[in-house]
């Protein structure tokens, strides 16, 4: 059974949906059930998870396999190099062009992910931050490499306390970026935040909006099996490879779940049992840290399981 409020099945003009919205904590399944209805509506699964987009990082980051490529078509999968800091901002312009081209071929996009500000990018536009000069954007990030998180946290409490008091202050990428924003502009981000958007890509009518919804318990042990399953799949010869490649430590890519968990495990520096137990922990954490975006900005997105969101979905397309 679902809950919140679901898109009608057509709009005013009688038309269908454009795109189905998938969002979820990591293992959920939700790439599952996005394939499931790409194939019954002919439609795109469409990747809004900002960590999916790297390449290199295959099944760290549960992207989906080349069996489940080949089975629906997938854009906006592995297709960033992971030695660049990729925007909400670039991910919206590249998003932008595959649903053009999906809407001229009258083929719905299936956007599933665990990245809310994609989605809330999708549908309510950016705000128009300016480009960060270069010179201060690499003094902010030496700075961090040097001083962490906690550093930031107390520059920026100093120069912006109101981004302060809204930012975690373990969350070293968004504490950098706004000490870059108000280095560079002399505004806090919070009030560039709070201007005027770009145009929506996505009009709430016009999409299907889910969340998938399992209960804890099922998460966690999911949580651990795929983890486990990942090992199997050759996990660890893959986060060496990864940190073989020597990236800067304030790379979002680098942050990816299980990499240093795993990549310690092939070096020899921790054993299997502990490295995953490492990885699981970090994914429950990662997790709930999204369900809770989701409840807190997602009030009006429908939930349930993902029978019933696939249920939801077809209705709304007349199947």
């Amino acid at each position: 059974m679902t809950t919140g409020h679901a898109a009608p099945t057509r709009d005013g003009q009688g038309r269908r949906p454009r795109a189905v919205l998938i969002a979820g904590p990591t293992a959920s399944g939700k790439s599952a059930l996005a394939a499931d209805l790409a194939e019954a509506l002919g439609g795109v699964v469409v990747n809004a998870d900002s960590m999916q987009i790297y390449e290199g990082l295959r099944i760290l980051t549960a992207r989906p396999s080349p069996v489940e490529e080949a089975r629906v078509a997938h854009r906006l999968y592995g297709f960033v190099a992971p030695e660049r800091a990729f925007s909400v901002a670039e991910w919206l312009a590249a998003a932008g062009e595959v649903l053009d081209t999906l809407g001229r071929a009258g083929r719905p996009a299936i956007v599933v992910g665990g990245t809310g500000l994609y989605f809330e990018g999708l549908l309510a536009g950016l705000a128009p931050v300016p480009q960060i000069p270069d010179e201060v954007r690499a003094r902010w990030r030496a700075f961090a490499a040097e001083r962490g998180a906690a550093g930031l946290a107390e520059a920026l409490a100093a120069r912006d306390p109101v981004a302060a008091a809204r930012l975690r202050p373990t969350d070293t990428q968004r504490l950098t970026r706004a000490l870059e924003v108000i280095d560079a502009t002399g505004r806090s981000i919070v009030d560039w935040q709070s201007a005027s958007h770009s145009p929506p890509l996505l009009s709430r009518e016009e999409t299907v909006r889910l969340v998938l919804e399992p209960e804890r318990a099922v998460l966690h042990e999911r949580i651990e099996r795929r983890f486990r399953a990942m090992v199997g799949e050759g996990a660890i010869e893959e986060a060496a490879a990864f940190a073989a490649r020597g990236l800067a430590r304030d790379l979002p890519a680098t942050r990816a779940i299980g990499v240093a968990a795993l990549a310690a495990v092939a070096a020899g520096a921790t054993p299997l049992e502990e490295g995953i137990r490492r990885g699981v922990v970090e994914t429950r954490q990662y997790a709930k840290r999204q369900s809770t975006w989701f409840r807190g900005r997602m009030t009006d997105w429908a939930r349930g399981d993902a029978a019933a969101l696939a249920d939801e979905a077809r209705r709304a397309f007349g199947r």
